[in-house]
């Protein structure tokens, strides 16, 4: 990519001595007013038809918004009936308030006022363009010219709004767009809000909206909390005004833009769910938000159901939210890397083990569950996968809890079988894996009736646990007996009998798996094989011993399966290598 040398004008900074806004802090939600079904909409492919618009209202009401951009009915037709269809048929509730578009041209005005009548509640918003770029090149008007385009606009708007009063009560308000706000002079911003600000007589009881768009973000965030900063130390009747944010994203950081600018003295963002809007969008309400929530403040809208909401905004929208989107992505609250899955496993633990009133797990600002998102999927497989990670989904899926030592055996055998199948494994498949590699593998021993009881001894006095029963050597069944200090002990003293010598028991682990009638315990041995290295086994049973044993056999047929050792065979297999060895 070439340089672009002196193409492009770089933004102008303010020259502020003592801002104030970076000590400030957020500690309180601004007024939301959403702007999806006209900003929003305008910026669709394929616009939004009635019952999509519809849906997308009903929404944003149970959401909790209490402002809503409902159209420009100046605009078209359809704007127009789209808005009558709200007010006759009683879609807005009395505590909401609707707000409709306009530019500050007489006709469309009138055409507005007339698409609102019936409504109870309405801001009647209106704007031109400030900015010197587009009175350069747009307007071909000098400052004076576009003060008073904005001020015959008021003119006319305080004038039909005492006609609608008093001939119906309804409850109007004026908001105020100098567009393009960033890109004008500030003292010109300022100058031209105050002369509006006049006309439509604002009080501190009657405050006039002042919306102050980033219509084009031109600026890093911190450039836009000055400008705010600026315009609202300089407004000479700070407190008859509401000042309004309407960020766009031309940048990447309308977000960041919206936060910095709300410690500057916003008090109220315009934005839309999941960012949709002209270009490269509105400011997202939905970051916004949920960013206060993990902050602990209470943001007063309700994103407790956000897979939900984001059905219905794919759906009428027809764009899909993307898989890395903040909070509401499919993958957000997903990790790979095998790092990441072992810290959130732990803190998962953590918050289980210490009952901790906050929200303390690594990778996770949010818990999922709060917008209705589960924990299965939290982590998910693949070849990039730790060896924590695998452990975590067995937990999920079917209880096991998998000792930490356990952890890399199993972790590779998955490493393996996601290289191979060369995509990311579900929890099915996990599980899957385990059990043949586990629960289901069947190898050189199986055991058959057996029975363990305890016996003191009358020499010692002490008690003995003794195992009785029969192991299938390939198929040929031997009757085995063992004692020893408990049943793990007796079983690997019974197996010296057909030849299974040189095994040590170095760890066990067990916990119950289900509950009631058909409860049944699940055991983890680690046992040191004969010659080098260990290898773990698994047990399930009703019964707790049975689990044990049936753990140990598995540990030594999955040893004899990968060669660790040389047992399998039988006691007189043994004694004739030895022989064959002695003879040589």
């Amino acid at each position: 990519m070439k340089a672009p040398i002196k193409k492009y004008v770089p933004f102008n900074e303010l020259n502020i001595a003592d801002r104030k806004w970076p000590s400030k802090k957020i500690t309180k939600a601004p007024i939301w007013c959403s702007v999806d079904l006209r900003d929003g909409n305008q910026a669709l492919v394929t616009p939004m038809q009635m019952e999509e618009k519809l849906l997308l209202f009903k929404t944003l009401l149970d959401i909790g918004f209490k402002e809503i951009e409902v159209g420009f009915p100046s605009a078209s037709d359809t704007e127009f009936e789209i808005i009558r269809t709200l007010i006759e048929q009683n879609y807005i509730p009395d505590d909401v308030t609707v707000q409709v578009l306009v530019q500050a041209r007489p006709e469309l005005i009138k055409r507005t006022f007339e698409a609102v009548k019936g409504a109870k509640n309405v801001i009647v918003h209106f704007y031109n363009s400030t900015s010197a770029l587009q009175r350069k090149v747009v307007f071909k008007e000098e400052k004076a010219g576009i003060i008073k385009i904005a001020v015959d606009g008021a003119k006319l708007i305080h004038q039909l709004t005492k006609e609608e009063v008093a001939n119906s009560g309804m409850n109007i308000r004026y908001e105020y767009s100098p567009e393009s706000f960033t890109g004008t002079e500030m003292d010109f911003a300022v100058e031209i809000c105050e002369a509006v600000m006049d006309v439509l007589e604002a009080t501190e009881e009657h405050p006039v909206i002042l919306n102050l768009p980033s219509t084009v973000e031109m600026s890093t965030p911190n450039t836009y909390a000055d400008q705010i900063e600026y315009f609202c130390s300089k407004l000479k009747n700070r407190k008859a005004a509401t000042i309004s944010l309407h960020p766009h994203n031309d940048r990447g950081t309308g977000v960041a833009a919206t936060e910095l600018a709300l410690m500057a003295g916003g008090d109220r963002v315009e934005g839309t769910l999941f960012g949709n809007g002209e270009r490269t969008g509105n400011v997202d309400i939905v970051t916004l938000a949920l960013n206060m929530y993990t902050q602990n403040i209470d943001p007063k809208l309700d994103f407790s159901n956000i897979r939900e909401i984001k059905e219905v905004c794919e759906k009428v929208t027809k764009m899909r939210v993307h898989e890395r989107h903040p909070y509401a992505g499919e993958l957000v609250f997903t990790a790979f890397s095998g790092s990441h899955q072992d810290a959130i496993r732990k803190g998962f633990e953590y918050m289980a083990n210490t009952k901790s009133p906050y929200w303390e797990v690594p990778y996770l600002p949010i818990n999922p569950a709060d917008v209705n998102r589960e924990y299965e999927p939290v982590i998910r497989i693949n070849s990039q996968s730790g060896k924590g990670g695998a452990a975590f989904v067995l937990q999920q899926a079917v209880g096991y809890h998998l000792p930490k030592e356990m952890h890399p055996e199993f972790g590779n055998v998955v490493k393996a079988a996601a290289d191979a199948f060369g995509d990311e494994l579900s929890s099915i498949q996990i599980v899957e894996l385990f059990n043949k590699e586990y629960v289901d593998f069947k190898g050189v021993y199986s055991l058959g009736k057996h029975k363990v009881y305890e016996e003191s001894d009358s020499t010692d006095e002490e008690t003995h646990t003794h195992f009785e029963g029969t192991v299938a050597v390939k198929g040929v069944t031997t009757e085995i007996s063992g004692i020893g200090n408990g049943p793990i002990d007796a079983f690997f003293n019974a197996l010296q009998a057909i030849g299974v010598e040189g095994y040590e028991f170095i760890n066990y682990h067990e916990h119950a798996i289900s509950r009631g009638s058909d409860s049944k315990a699940i055991s983890y041995i680690e046992l040191k094989v004969p010659g080098d290295g260990h290898i773990f086994g698994i047990g399930i049973a009703s019964n707790i011993n049975l689990a044990s044993i049936l753990g140990v056999l598995n540990a030594i047929n999955r040893a004899i399966e990968q060669k660790l050792g040389d047992s399998g065979k039988t006691k007189g297999e043994i004694k004739k290598e030895r022989k064959a060895k002695k003879a040589m």
